[in-house]
């Protein structure tokens, strides 16, 4: 089950209704006016679909339509599309794994969008919308016009064509590049010599100072310390003579009459470790820490005093390396790492914009190459859309046989086109009445109906194939009766066992091979008009396919008619699933 439940308010002459979708095939319907639409309506909205305004109910402020989507049956694929899009949208699913939408729209026109709790644009359920639900009306088939939409319903009819259509894809992108740049090279000439003298003398000045990264920080450091030099070795020989005595720094005769701090340390140590009293002992401890610790300060103010730099010319050397930073810096990056990073680019830029003679030829020659293996990949894709084109002719001519076109013939031509990132086919789709009449265009060839039972053709042949998002139908069955529509239920019922397939129609053979259905009523006051949406248990469902059938739910002839319709189907459906 993928799409669990809707509920609407104020939407049309909806005021307050939910509903709970099931696995298999849904129906809805009820009297003309009664709302039906509505729910379709409602499921554009989710699916990211134009905000109406005349669509609020009148007197209220807005209209709100919620869904709740569950992904689990869907293929790996479209489940990590999903994931992809809502984690992008910073939404998550809920503690049952489903995905709440909500979609408003005020009677002022504003309209807003939230997934998982979290506000999106529209174009973000649109964009999820193709992995969760696929809608067929009136405005949708005719979709099925347009060429692109053609190529994808051939290529989704063969499976082994998505692989040849990856490496295909592959080679055309290669090679794309590969033309890109050899044009560059040879219509840009003169502007990439100049590009090259520039980027060459960058480099070269750059290589000419070889910044190292951190040095610019460093040489602040270094510079700071060297101009106050002095100042600082007078504080740490003042500390180390105090620690060690004035010999330690050279400066002493051994006669002076301060003793170290070492000394002084040492002497308080030695009192106390020799006392009887563990008290004093402890402290005598303490003070070996202290002398142990004035050992190691020591050692690196000597250290330190030692490497305090001496000759007089190094800060004249600093000040000069530090103004050849600063002149990288002004012109390339506002830092070392930055001076770096450009150098390591425009590198990269020279390696690809050799203009010379043999650089070129070189370049033809791969180009040639990779050309030579695109024409392969898209010949090998040619060569296997039109087999399937045949094979999906042939299935879904004999699908519109059991839909009251029983002498249509459907052609699927595969033509040559120019490359593109699809390939080098172009796919269309044609339609003649019976076999001594030329196919033409869907467009010129097939009504409104005859469209509608296009549509549900292919998506019967194409769902055997693969499973996908549920299908939503609204009024496939229009312009259609008597045998055509038992046949239109059947053909629903068997796509059903692969999809989730929402029906919206007004015929009895259609809704009565249904796994659930829902009555959309209406209730007319005086002043308002209200519809609800209820599912209906087997004895209702009769009752309501004889209304369907003649307007006979009170009479006992149309209520045994209806009886007999709904026992047909429910075993022809369980036959069909067995």
């Amino acid at each position: 089950m993928l799409l669990a439940e809707i509920a609407i308010s104020n939407l049309g002459v909806i005021s307050h209704a939910s509903a709970e979708f099931s696995p298999g095939l849904t129906v809805l319907t009820g009297e003309t006016g009664a709302g039906k639409t509505m729910v379709v309506t409602g499921l554009r909205l989710l699916t990211g679909g134009r905000a109406d305004a005349s669509r609020v109910r009148t007197g209220t402020d807005g209209a709100v339509v919620e869904g709740a989507f569950h992904t689990g049956e869907l293929p790996e694929a479209a489940r990590e599309a999903v994931r992809r899009i809502a984690e992008e949208a910073g939404a998550e699913a809920d503690e049952n794994g489903e995905y709440l939408v909500t979609r408003s729209v005020k009677a002022t026109g504003r309209s807003s969008a939230h997934l998982g709790g979290r506000k999106v644009p529209a174009a973000t359920l649109a964009e999820l919308s193709a992995e969760l639900l696929t809608i067929h009306g009136q405005n949708d088939q005719l979709r099925l016009l347009a060429p692109d939409q053609q190529l994808a319903a051939l290529d989704r009819f063969d499976p082994a064509i998505a692989g040849k259509l990856e490496a295909y894809r592959a080679a055309y992108t290669a090679w794309r590049l590969a033309a890109k740049d050899l044009k560059e090279r040879t219509e840009k000439r003169l502007e990439l010599a100049q590009e090259l003298d520039r980027l060459t003398f960058a480099v070269e000045e750059i290589d000419a100072v070889d910044p190292q990264p951190g040095e610019d920080a460093e040489l602040v450091a270094d510079i700071n310390r060297l101009q106050d030099v002095d100042a600082l070795r007078e504080a740490a020989e003042t500390a180390l003579a105090a620690i060690d005595g004035a010999d330690a720094v050279g400066g002493g005769d051994g006669g002076g009459e301060e003793e170290p701090a070492s000394d002084l340390v040492g002497r308080a140590q030695a009192a106390l470790e020799g006392a009887s009293d563990e008290t004093l002992r402890e402290l005598g401890a303490r003070l070996g820490e202290v002398a142990g610790l004035l050992g190691d300060v020591s050692a690196e103010l000597g250290s330190y005093t030692a490497n305090l730099p001496s000759d007089p010319g190094e800060l004249e050397r600093m000040l000069q390396r530090q103004q050849e930073i600063k002149s990288l810096t002004r012109k390339y990056a506002p830092d070392v790492e930055g001076v770096i990073a450009w150098r390591a680019k425009a590198g990269a830029r020279l390696e690809k914009i050799d203009t010379s003679e043999a650089a070129v030829e070189k370049l033809k020659a791969k180009v040639a190459e990779l050309e030579q293996a695109m024409r392969a990949k898209a010949a090998a894709l040619t060569k296997a859309r039109a087999k399937a084109a045949k094979q999906l002719g042939a299935a879904v001519t004999e699908e519109l046989h059991g839909l009251a076109m029983p002498k249509a013939q459907l052609r699927v031509d595969v033509r040559e086109a120019p490359f593109g990132r699809d390939g080098a086919d172009e796919v269309e789709i044609l339609l003649a009445q019976n076999a001594s009449l030329e196919p033409k265009p869907l467009a010129t060839s097939a009504s409104g109906g005859e469209l509608s039972r296009v549509m549900l053709a292919l998506e019967v042949i194409l769902s055997e194939s693969s499973s996908g998002a549920p299908l939503v139908f609204d009024e496939v069955d229009a312009g259609v009766g008597g045998r055509a529509a038992v046949e239109i239920g059947r053909r629903l019922a068997r796509l059903a066992g692969r999809n989730q397939v929402i029906v919206v129609t007004h015929l009895p053979q259609v809704a009565a091979y249904a796994d659930t259905h829902l009555h959309v009523s209406k209730d007319v006051g005086d002043e308002t008009v209200t519809s609800g949406v209820a599912a209906l248990e087997p004895e209702a469902r009769i009752e309501e396919l004889a209304r369907m059938m003649a307007g006979m739910e009170d009479s006992d002839t149309g209520r045994a008619h209806a009886a007999e319709l709904f026992g047909r189907a429910r075993r022809e459906v369980a036959e069909l699933r067995a």
